[in-house]
């Protein structure tokens, strides 16, 4: 029996694939530029500012397709516009207390998290090749990141609750959305982006200014050139990445989709080399050659 939603539509997986692909691309790279921008922007800045820029060429393109109404399933939509946004905060709320290495670690369970809700939730069957897949991805990514067991505490659960959100959220791309317009979806996230930190930045306004500090809670600051360009940046590759990651699980078996996340990590390992001068070593190689083995596998569940 076809999941809720998905009637009507076939699914196109060498497109879905090489979108999510070119998806995990865009949003590797805008992680990199916050990484590099962190000192200058508080997240919440970045949340309503980059969306702000997003939602008027959301707008046009829908306009000019005649879709600029409200989506059939909006409670769907919205929800799964939360848990993105969920996702988003619970990722960087970690970032202070791990390394960046255990938090990435954590949060690249995801695939696991869509291959397990995926056969509990809209009964897909994964094979014991899908499940090879998964974890030789997983496994690749440990190899890439190779985070010290000392390096995890209570905080790194919250990556974890990350992943969930994510996974969660692309079973209800597939299942409850999957009619939905992409641009829809990614107009409708980019709107909770922006009512998410405006409401943060006003809730941090109340705290006293001994209490306005670091990447959550310091006070906006100033936008000069260079600063309207690195918004730009991540302004584009938010519109790439969740135009991209609604249509990839739209058209694409999530367990399938989710292992091609994966690639995220060696295009991470890439922007570090451009970026930060961090040569991959012989362990890190490996590592990248399994996630490209998991691809492989994927596609032959």
């Amino acid at each position: 029996m076809p999941p809720t939603g998905s009637q009507g539509r076939h699914d196109n997986i060498p497109l879905a694939v090489g979108v999510i692909i070119l998806t995990v691309l865009a949003l590797s790279l805008g992680d990199a530029l916050i990484k590099l921008t962190s000192g200058s922007f508080v997240i919440w800045q970045i949340f309503v500012i980059r969306s702000l820029i997003v939602i008027p060429v959301l707008l046009v393109v829908l306009a000019s397709k005649a879709r600029l109404r409200l989506p059939d399933a909006i409670r769907w939509v919205a929800l799964r516009s939360l848990m993105l946004v969920g996702m988003w905060v619970c990722y960087y709320l970690s970032l202070p207390e791990l390394t960046l290495s255990a938090a990435a670690a954590a949060y690249y369970t995801l695939p696991i998290f869509i291959t397990l809700f995926s056969a509990l939730f809209i009964g897909d069957r994964i094979s014991r090749t899908g499940w090879a897949a998964v974890f030789t991805g997983f496994l690749g990514v440990l190899l890439i990141l190779r985070p010290k067991a000392g390096d995890f505490n209570a905080y790194a659960i919250l990556p974890l609750v990350s992943a969930m959100l994510y996974a969660g959220a692309m079973i209800l791309t597939r299942t409850r959305c999957r009619q939905q317009d992409p641009i829809m979806l990614s107009l409708a996230l980019n709107l909770a982006f922006v009512m998410a930190g405006v409401l943060a930045a006003a809730l941090a306004a109340l705290l006293p200014e001994s209490a306005r500090q670091g990447f959550l809670l310091a006070r906006w600051t100033g936008m000069g050139p260079a600063e309207w360009l690195s918004m730009t940046l991540l302004a584009a590759a938010i519109l790439i990445g969740s135009i991209g990651a609604a249509f990839a699980y739209q058209n694409g078996p999530p367990a399938m989709i989710g292992a091609f996340d994966f690639a995220y990590v060696g295009f991470a390992v890439i922007w570090g080399l451009v970026f930060f001068a961090e040569v991959p070593d012989a362990i890190s190689t490996l590592g990248m050659a399994l996630i490209v083995g998991a691809g492989i596998l994927s596609l032959r569940q």
